[in-house]
């Protein structure tokens, strides 16, 4: 492996990701990187889990999601388990998909029948926090070795930052287009009811505590309806 030219790729890749503008733009550098940079990647792509269920994120291929899917139908699976933040495991590789499977027993033959030949996956975290997986397949046996670890680590460390800022980005912008329609759905009540705006923010907080209702829905319904009402 020609570790100067991976190093310029990775540069090149670090500049694109501060380039990009949202979520959704950045982790699909990075699956698209993976699969460019990382000797053997096919595909790649991000799973995190969301109330203990797998969400496939940035896929560069459909047997990425495929693959997720029978992680999450059986509730085994190594992507499966390295997105979980109680366990401790950072990397992990399966060499060989036709070779009896040590672990994962019932999750490796049905990703075999997908056309799987290895694949490996890494923890993206930062010191803050755990994030998800990024995972790389390859659909030949035995394709990842320990450059290819060392490169999808590397590649990884990267990706981490850059998903943990572009997170919080897109955390800080549906915050701040929360509290833009709560201002809106509060100017409605204001008018309708002939309140004040303290008044109206009430009506909005008591109706989201008696419908155990998020207060952006409830705000949300009163601007598309005009009433806090369902």
């Amino acid at each position: 492996m020609d570790w100067r030219d991976f190093a310029r790729q990775m540069a090149s890749m670090a500049r694109n990701l501060l380039a990009e503008s949202g979520l959704e733009p950045t982790l699909e550098e990075i699956t698209e990187s993976a699969v460019r940079l990382v000797p053997g990647c096919d595909a790649a792509g991000i799973l995190v889990l969301e109330d203990g269920r797998a969400r496939s994120l940035a896929p560069t291929d459909q047997v990425v999601v495929d693959s997720d899917r029978i992680q999450d139908r059986l509730r085994e699976g190594p992507c499966f388990d390295v997105a979980r933040p109680e366990l401790d495991e950072r990397v992990f590789r399966i060499p060989d998909f036709t070779a009896p499977a040590e672990r994962w027993p019932a999750y490796v033959p049905e990703a075999r029948d997908l056309g799987l030949g290895s694949m490996m996956g890494f923890l993206l975290y930062t010191r803050e926090e755990e994030l998800g997986a990024l995972n790389m397949y390859s659909r030949k046996p035995g394709v990842f070795t320990e450059d290819s670890e060392t490169a999808g680590w590397l590649l990884a460390s990267h990706a981490a930052v850059a998903f943990s800022t572009a997170l919080t980005g897109a955390q800080l912008q549906e915050a701040l287009a929360t509290r833009h329609m709560i201002g809106e759905a509060m100017g409605i009540l204001m008018g309708r009811h002939h309140v004040t705006e303290e008044r109206a923010f009430e009506l909005l907080r008591t109706q989201s505590q008696r419908t155990n209702t998020k207060l952006r829905d409830v705000a949300r319904r009163v601007c598309e309806t005009g009433t806090a009402e369902p």
